[in-house]
């Protein structure tokens, strides 16, 4: 397909409000696609759902490709001022609010409402929008479909269509092309089909293999040590075993490896479902991420929270699940609570006698996290029974947590607010995986952003366009190392800088943490004694 190239290097974008007569079409076959699964939403029977699924879906992907290859076929590779700041939906304009507005009551349906969206229920056949789903559901697990499955259906095929667009638009940057196909492929096989293929696996009655998101590991995936899910491993034989060993492995030895050689980007960038979403349907918005000193300070206080949370009430789930059947574990209740209160103490000690300086005022955060950890568990073990943690009922805490932290907080503001917040809420200010990482990727990783400060032309795209709200202008201009517990190593503020300042490597431990002894502009360093030093 050939396009007429626009030079144009006009960062007003002249063109930002004209389409050509093949976006024009692409846009009206998206709505046909958008509007057929509306006409399901109010209960419209089609007469071969399989058809018209096909054709809705088809519209919706054919739709965005197209407009996407019009889009970024027709310029040359490279930055682009695409006008972010100029158009209504990406800049929190009218139609940006409408957006965040109508994804947000979609979550809101979905989570808590799911009957308006034609959930059959008390064994009643599925209808409206979920009805139309359930040919696909029963090709893949063979069994209707659930809100479960038409959130998961959707939320695919919009990484992967979006993920098209974003290859297109950073298609000069060989690191961001790998990264999208691996987060595609990432979330359509192990997140979407293998889950449904081992749904298939529980018509056996030999199995109950919980089939959930199988990339996703504690603490993102919170339900891993609950009673209901253990049972399900254990009771599946040498499979469900091997997939519980493997759900334990990866967090106390998998993930710190990787995470040590390559930051927590191998995750949040390469695997993770909400940062593939993030990074493709989200692109658009995430210049929007706040830069503000206040929006830091809000964001180290609140995903720390979580996490802090997040190991207390899953120490005490297992804690009453051990105690359910004392003489059916090795492992007692006691002995479990030891083993965790050691386990932080030695995290704890470790940091503070080694990495302190590298950690300055954060270090005392970690403490004060550290002592309310200890304190919850001596609290645990004078106080807690089978059935209650902290004079709480223990499903009570669990219901709690899957309310406010797994779904109004992940879906209804981490997604809902993408036009508004950015598209990175959930993983900057709530996630307790990306907590996890962002501490080990600080303490011992040899993951990077290096910076060459002379070349630094203080364009500021690098921050504009950071969506965790890293103001990577500052490193630059400096030519420091930039080493922040919240960078997902996305890369997008080296695709975007036009004089190659900035560079993500894995290299030495030695000097990662380190301002640099000399920049443009600093007066105050004596060049004689650097010289002697070298």
């Amino acid at each position: 397909m050939s396009h007429k190239l626009n030079y144009s290097m006009s960062i007003a974008n002249p063109d930002a409000n004209r389409l050509s007569l093949s976006q024009k079409l692409a846009v009206l076959a998206g709505f046909v696609g958008l509007f057929i699964l509306l006409l399901a939403l109010f209960n419209t029977n089609f007469p071969n759902k399989v058809l018209f699924l096909t054709l809705s879906l088809g519209l919706i992907s054919l739709a965005t490709v197209v407009f996407s290859r019009m889009r970024y076929g027709s310029k040359l590779k490279g930055i682009k001022n695409d006008g972010v700041w100029f158009r209504s939906l990406t800049s929190r304009g009218t139609l940006g609010w409408i957006t965040g507005l109508v994804i947000t009551g979609f979550y809101i349906v979905l989570y808590f409402y799911p009957d308006y969206l034609g959930l059959g229920t008390n064994g009643s056949e599925n209808s409206g929008l979920i009805a139309l789903f359930d040919p696909l559901s029963h090709l893949l697990s063979n069994r209707p479909a659930s809100q479960w499955f038409v959130y998961g259906t959707l939320y695919t095929v919009a990484i992967l269509i979006f993920g098209y667009k974003f290859m297109l638009k950073y298609r000069h940057n060989r690191y961001q092309r790998l990264r999208t196909g691996s987060v595609m492929f990432f979330q359509l096989g192990f997140a979407f089909l293998i889950p449904e293929f081992m749904a298939r696996l529980n018509e056996n009655p030999n199995y109950n293999l919980p089939y959930y998101d199988l990339k996703s590991i504690w603490p993102l995936n919170y339900y891993l040590f609950d009673g209901w899910s253990i049972n399900g491993f254990l009771s599946s034989g040498t499979l469900g075993l091997s997939l519980l060993i493997f759900g334990v492995l990866s967090i106390f030895i998998l993930s710190p490896i990787l995470t040590y050689k390559y930051g927590k980007r191998w995750y949040c960038s390469w695997v993770c479902g909400c940062g593939a979403l993030a990074e493709t349907a989200g692109d658009p918005f995430r210049h929007l991420s706040s830069k503000t000193l206040g929006a830091w300070k809000i964001e180290r206080w609140l995903i720390h929270t979580v996490l802090v949370f997040s190991v207390i009430m899953t120490t005490a789930l297992v804690y009453t699940y051990l105690g359910k059947d004392p003489g059916a574990f090795w492992l007692t209740q006691q002995s479990f609570l030891l083993g965790v209160g050691l386990l932080l103490t030695a995290v704890f000690i470790l940091v503070m006698v080694f990495k302190r300086n590298e950690f300055g005022k954060d270090a005392r955060y970690g403490a004060l996290g550290y002592f309310i950890s200890i304190g919850a568990l001596f609290i645990l073990y004078y106080t807690g029974t089978t059935d209650q943690v902290f004079l709480i009922k223990s499903s009570h805490l669990r219901s709690a947590y899957g309310l406010y932290i797994g779904s109004i907080f992940s879906g209804v503001i981490g997604t809902g607010f993408y036009p508004i917040l950015g598209n990175r809420v959930w993983c900057r200010f709530g996630c307790p995986m990306a907590a996890i990482l962002g501490f080990q990727q600080r303490l011992f990783s040899k993951f990077r952003i290096t910076t060459n400060g002379g070349q630094c032309i203080s364009c500021g795209n690098c921050s504009v366009y950071c969506e965790m709200g890293i103001d990577v202008r500052a490193y630059a201009q400096k030519g420091e190392n930039i080493v922040r517990s919240s960078c997902v190593g996305c890369g997008i503020c080296a695709a975007v800088c036009p004089r190659g300042v900035l560079k993500l490597e894995n290299g030495s431990l030695k000097g990662r943490i380190k301002t640099n002894d000399m920049f443009p502009g600093n007066d105050a360093v004596n060049l004689m004694d650097l010289t002697h030093k070298n």
